[in-house]
């Protein structure tokens, strides 16, 4: 196996691979309007990383939000072009479910919150059961301000860039990030040791690999919007003329 993970549904366009046992590269850059930019250079890097070709790849893995539109539109679109010019497998998982994955991976267990940005003011959110064998989603996904979640998710441990953006509205313990296989962040790419803003792409690929080889369930390949696209086409105007 070498699944390429692929997920731009947070601020991070994040690209990963994983041989099966585990991660063997990853990249993530933050920049939250710039997604189709820097995504497949993402790729090139991580597959020069693994010392990998583009042939070499089996499965294709892409997280289909929560996220904004554009970004995440992006993200889902480059990995089904991927896996259709090579006539491979593709994927796909909510990218919350990648977070609190992550902070499984970092040893949390019990409640936790996933909320990213979901702008306007608002996240995206769900919750989590975190036990021995893995993350179990609770309820969610959602959109809302993060203030009028419920009151009892707000005082859970949190992963997501929601409390860095709304301090005020959780007072929950904000879950540290993994690390994966010792592999060093790349330069100038976003860190992975800082806290667990965004969707760690090879956290994405950990838990792919694993729903393979357990034989799913995966989510399909729709997007999560939850809402409608930021920008919507302009109203068809009527012809003057005779």
């Amino acid at each position: 196996m070498l699944l390429l993970a692929i997920d731009t549904s947070t601020t991070a366009i994040g690209v990963a691979l994983h041989d099966g046992a585990g991660v063997v590269a990853h990249e993530a850059t933050l920049d939250a309007r710039a997604h189709a930019e820097h995504l497949a250079p993402g790729i090139e890097r991580a597959l020069r990383s693994a010392q990998a070709r583009p042939e070499d790849v089996t499965d294709v893995v892409v997280g289909i939000g929560p996220g904004p539109f554009t970004g995440l539109r992006v993200g889902i679109v480059t990995g089904r072009t991927f896996a259709f010019a090579l006539g491979l497998p593709v994927r796909g998982l909510c990218s919350l479910d990648a977070l609190a994955h992550a902070a499984w991976l970092a040893g949390h267990r019990g409640d936790l919150l996933v909320a990213t940005d979901a702008r306007r003011k608002e996240v995206y959110a769900a919750q989590y059961l975190l036990h021995d064998t893995g993350a179990t989603r609770v309820a969610g996904p959602v959109v809302d301000r993060a203030t009028d979640l419920p009151d009892a998710w707000r005082v859970m441990p949190v992963a997501g860039r929601g409390p860095l953006l709304y301090p005020d509205a959780f007072s929950g313990v904000p879950v540290r990030a993994p690390r994966f296989g010792g592999i060093p962040d790349s330069p100038g790419t976003a860190p992975t040791s800082d806290g667990l803003r965004d969707v760690p792409a090879g956290a994405l690929a950990d838990l792919a690999a694993r729903r393979i080889a357990a034989g799913g369930p995966f989510d399909g390949l729709e997007p999560l919007y939850l809402r409608r696209p930021d920008v919507a086409p302009a109203a068809p105007v009527k012809s003057t003329l005779g």
